[in-house]
């Protein structure tokens, strides 16, 4: 589970967009403001959609990011399907001639994985692109902002990217991501999204129909009341979720190959819904030397899979064996007989995390 909660940098996008009739002298028209971006329906709470620069980002990030995680970042086998699709279509782009240098710095400061949140502050790749170089043009630096406004902007963006080496690092992602769409992605994610066309159908209705109204008293006393599924091609059973509000959230979870898998979206949507009370469970139940050691983060893991296996035991019962036996497979575990034993093993938890996390359901 990845989770971030981003309001100081959502704020920070609305004022950039403001700065542009403040005598800025970028074009910012097109950003988005977090209304823009998030507003859905009054009539559909939670609707699923897709959007090619949340995938093409995180696309980037799995071709160049080491994945050793027992619920991987992406999914299994994705770089090496794209290496493929590439080679069959005799494409190099920049994202394949930077790739070295581009890893390097990902394992000189591993922090920069958390950048994988930024593309769900926006609703277009032109957007994000943009408002990356009005960051860039400032050099990171608040104090080079014209307004305050602006210095808020470029502050949102330098908690992810905060030195020099960090901001290089970014200006070639961008260019060699924009590079990887021109050339090869904008047309692979096109073909995906007409093929899927139907699964996406079918998750909606699943969704809404179903599954939505069975989760939504806890999404409402999660602060979780609205927002939008998005639907992403290289993801797995690790969802991405932006916490922006009770009626601006996204929660970005795997886009099943066919109609017949739909419900892995499901699963994955307990498996984010539950994170934050996961997450605090763990919080609460570590000493401040554990936290410091690391053993928060292995248990955050683990507690928001035995989490999401809890949410969906009280509310939706007949998921969880499907459930159970998906992320033992995303984790390349043994499913055995009994696949919530297995689940348990696999996932395990000290009893005071487990149990904080049931007495809040």
């Amino acid at each position: 589970m990845k989770r971030l909660s981003i309001l100081p940098f959502a704020c920070s996008l609305a004022v950039l967009a403001g700065c542009a009739s403040a005598g800025n002298t970028t074009d910012t028209s097109s950003l988005p403001s977090p209304a823009s971006q998030q507003t859905t329906s009054p009539a559909i709470r939670w609707p699923v959609k897709t959007r090619e620069h949340v995938d093409l980002w995180l696309h980037g990030f799995a071709l160049i990011q080491e994945d050793t995680t027992l619920v991987p970042f992406f999914k299994r086998g994705y770089r090496d399907q794209m290496v493929v699709l590439k080679n069959r279509a005799n494409v190099v782009t920049q994202l394949d001639a930077n790739h070295d240098k581009l890893r390097a710095r990902l394992v000189a400061n591993p922090s920069l994985v958390n950048a994988q949140f930024v593309p769900l502050a926006f609703d277009s790749w032109e957007a994000m692109s943009q408002m990356v170089n009005v960051f860039l043009q400032a050099e990171g630096d608040p104090q080079r902002a014209t307004t305050r406004e602006m210095a808020v902007q470029i502050a949102g963006l330098a908690a992810y990217f905060q030195t020099q080496a960090d901001r290089d690092w970014l200006r070639l992602f961008v260019q060699s991501l924009g590079d990887e769409r021109s050339r090869f992605y904008h047309s692979y994610w096109t073909e995906q999204q007409r093929e899927r066309a139907n699964v996406i159908s079918v998750v909606d209705s699943v969704w809404q129909k179903i599954y939505r109204p069975k989760m939504q008293a806890f999404l409402n006393n999660s602060g979780q009341a609205n927002g939008v599924i998005l639907l992403s091609l290289p993801l797995d059973g690790e969802g991405r979720t932006q916490s922006d509000g009770k009626v601006q959230n996204t929660i970005t979870v795997t886009f099943p190959a066919i109609p017949s898998q739909s419900l892995e979206a499901i699963y994955v949507v307990a498996h984010e819904a539950i994170g934050r009370l996961a997450s605090q469970s763990v919080a609460d139940n570590i000493t401040p030397s554990d936290q410091r050691n690391g053993v928060g983060d292995r248990y955050a893991s683990a507690a928001a899979v035995r989490g999401g296996a809890m949410l969906l035991q009280r509310i939706a019962p007949e998921l969880l064996g499907g459930y159970a036996r998906y992320y033992l497979t995303s984790a390349k575990r043994n499913i055995g007989s009994d696949p919530m034993t297995s689940l348990a093993a696999a996932f395990a938890l000290p009893d005071a995390i487990r149990d904080a996390i049931r007495r809040q359901l």
